[in-house]
């Protein structure tokens, strides 16, 4: 399933200045050389996430969603809920299937009550059962979720990240934006002309509809009118907060940080992309976040001279020795 033909205007005259920008922030599940949890360096990631101002989306890919077992799941849930407290955050809601299987409502509505339970919103992660059907049946397994809870994220992914996702075509996006509950959905397909379609869309028909971009390779696109959920955000939640204000305010600083920051992106999220979750933890034990840059055990490793790649860009942005 792709995205329409685009009929954008000019996107030059879609940008918005000084428009205040919502972020948020993918944790990285961090772990131990013995293959546990690292469990203090996930709460202090978190604490330093909302001290920046973004909102911590746990769980996700950046969490190992598609790879941790139920137990750690809900460990992560309970830690978020005890640090927050009422403060938002936001949790995948991961389905594990196979291409040909149906939908499976009643496991997705386990883990969003899982999520709501705990203080989160849930993100409805894409699945074969979900993707594999006909547009007018999408729509209606969404409506069937959303029966399930008070709100919800959407989440389109493309198949370069992960096998089981897709990209709706417009209609069908703009009959996800009709669901009351959705009240945001998280674009991934890695391409301007799609996400600058849904701001156009967001724009004439649900203005309080938030578009949540995930290109992890225009992070600019806040430029234009998106707000953002990323997996880049989690190497310097400091920085990606910086940024934000600094185009709130006007401040043309913004353009050079915001060139280091999409550097880093480009850099850390090559082929293949699962690769980024190490890439994150070795720049997080280069800022002295954590001791072991070591990832779930069947995550995608990069090679150790990425280090001083790393190293070379947080000097420049201030923030590695």
């Amino acid at each position: 399933m792709t995205s329409s033909t685009s009929t954008l205007v000019n996107p030059i005259e879609m940008i918005k200045p000084r428009r205040k920008v919502t972020g948020y922030s993918a944790i990285l599940l961090p772990f131990l050389e013995n293959g546990d949890v690292d469990w203090e360096s996930f709460w202090n990631h978190l604490t330093r996430t909302v001290e920046a101002g973004l909102t911590p989306a746990v769980n996700m890919d950046t969490g190992y969603i598609n790879l941790i077992d139920c137990e750690t799941r809900l460990a992560v849930l309970k830690a978020t809920q005890q640090l927050l407290g009422d403060k938002p955050f936001v949790a995948g809601a991961f389905v594990k299937d196979q291409t040909g299987a149906r939908f499976d409502g009643d496991t997705y509505k386990k883990r969003m009550e899982e999520i709501q339970t705990h203080g989160g919103t849930p993100v409805i992660f894409q699945s074969f059962g979900l993707v594999e059907q006909a547009p007018a049946q999408i729509l209606e397994s969404y409506r069937e979720l959303a029966t399930a809870c008070d709100q919800f994220l959407g989440f389109e992914l493309t198949t370069d990240l992960a096998p089981f996702g897709a990209i709706y075509d417009l209609e069908t996006y703009a009959g996800l934006m009709e669901i009351p509950q959705c009240i945001g959905a998280k674009h991934s397909s890695f391409h301007r002309e799609p996400e600058w379609d849904r701001l156009l869309l967001r724009d004439q028909k649900r203005p309080d509809f938030t578009v949540f971009t995930g290109n992890d390779f225009a992070i600019d696109m806040v430029m234009y009118g998106s707000d953002y959920l990323l997996g880049l955000s989690t190497f310097a939640p400091d920085l990606f907060a910086k940024r934000d204000r600094m185009w709130e305010e006007g401040d043309s600083a913004f353009y050079e940080l915001n060139d280091q920051l999409q550097y880093l992106g480009y850099f850390t999220f090559r082929a293949p992309s699962a690769g980024y979750k190490h890439s994150a933890a070795q720049f997080h034990k280069l800022r002295g976040w954590l001791g072991c840059d070591d990832t779930h055990p069947q995550n995608a490793k990069r090679p150790t001279s990425d280090i001083e790649v790393l190293r070379e860009l947080g000097q420049r942005m201030g923030v590695v020795q």
